[in-house]
């Protein structure tokens, strides 16, 4: 579950958008700069810090439109401002052939695998998976801002587009590197 570590800044912005945007983005730039020089210096690659990158980047524009104009309407759309950049950032990683996971996955996995047909097979669909969520979660929670349903159903859903792909995560590789392993891929 080292993958979820990723997800800090994400889960800080959260929990610290009730007391303002601009604090709330601030604080998860912090938390996401901090986890970048942590992981860098632990050695980690810079593919394996996809998300990590990504995040930095949102979190920096996000704070300079939150300060620079307070009273704009994105306010309101933090949470589906936020799914949609991860949403973007899990497309942009399978349109040019380099799934997110992947450098996270060589963090848990043996240099001989990492270039088997099963190690890519299995990142381009659970990155696709995440995509996925993150496309779905951020559209539903425009919906539920527009519509002013309450932080309830937003938390609800916020839970559930995180929750979903990462059971996925948890246990899709296993189960596919069983059923691809008979036929011979590697």
């Amino acid at each position: 579950m080292n993958y979820l570590r990723g997800f800090t800044p994400w889960i800080a912005f959260a929990a610290v958008s009730p007391f303002g945007w601009q604090w709330a983005a601030v604080t998860a730039l912090v938390v996401a700069v901090a986890l970048l020089v942590v992981e860098r210096r632990s050695g980690a690659a810079a593919d394996s810090l996809i998300l990590e990158s990504s995040t930095a980047v949102f979190f920096v524009a996000l704070a300079a439109v939150a300060f620079a104009l307070p009273h704009s309407g994105l306010r309101h759309y933090g949470g589906a401002l936020a799914l949609g950049w991860l949403a973007v950032t899990a497309w942009a990683t399978l349109a040019v052939g380099r799934p997110f996971t992947t450098g996270i996955a060589k963090r848990q996995t043996p240099p001989e695998v990492w270039h088997t047909s099963v190690f890519r097979r299995i990142n381009v669909v659970v990155t696709a998976v995440w995509a996925v969520a993150f496309t779905l979660t951020a559209a539903a929670l425009t919906a539920v801002y527009a519509e002013g349903l309450g932080s309830g159903v937003s938390i609800a859903l916020q839970v559930a587009g995180f929750v979903l792909p990462a059971k996925f995560t948890a246990r899709y590789p296993e189960r596919a590197r069983a059923r691809m392993a008979p036929h011979g891929a590697a």
